[in-house]
């Protein structure tokens, strides 16, 4: 089975998120529709993060595609992880710490768990306006590895 590794990343906070989700949905639909097998790799940091799940689980129900898995994948074992497991279980099929960042500086753990991911990705989904902070490092990463990135902040009108 071929699998396809879609990886999300985006600033902390995000305005438009009406018509970032709207985005959003679009390309999940166009993913879902066009893979045999899709695996979504999202942290759980910010805004945009935190609208990539429900998103994914949206347009599962309404197509009726389950050929695909949601992970999350932690810079470190969380807190609010261990506090909620239950709930994280109910969210996303997969739950993974990031070996490679679980050990290091919290200041650069989400940074190494970002790249981890980029490695892994077929196309990178991002929300990116600024030139500055780990989401723009994370894309700028990415285009070193010439991964197909698609910003949906360039998109918006």
């Amino acid at each position: 089975m071929n699998i396809y590794n879609v990886s999300f990343f985006g600033h902390r906070t995000i305005e438009n998120k009406e018509e970032v989700e709207s985005k959003l949905e679009q390309m999940i639909d166009n993913i879902l529709d066009s893979n045999d097998y899709i695996r979504f790799l999202v942290g759980c940091e910010g805004e945009f993060d935190l609208l990539v799940a429900p998103t994914i689980h949206r347009c599962r129900k309404k197509s009726g595609n389950y050929n695909n898995e949601l992970v999350v994948i932690m810079p470190y074992v969380r807190k609010e992880y261990l506090n909620n497991q239950k709930s994280f279980y109910q969210t996303y099929n997969f739950i993974e710490i990031c070996s490679s960042s679980a050990s290091a500086y919290y200041k650069q753990s989400i940074v190494i768990r970002n790249q981890k991911m980029v490695d892994r990705s077929d196309l990178v989904v991002c929300y990116v306006l600024r030139n500055s902070g780990g989401a723009y490092k994370t894309i700028s990463y990415a285009k070193k590895l010439n991964r197909k990135i698609i910003n949906l902040a360039l998109d918006l009108d």
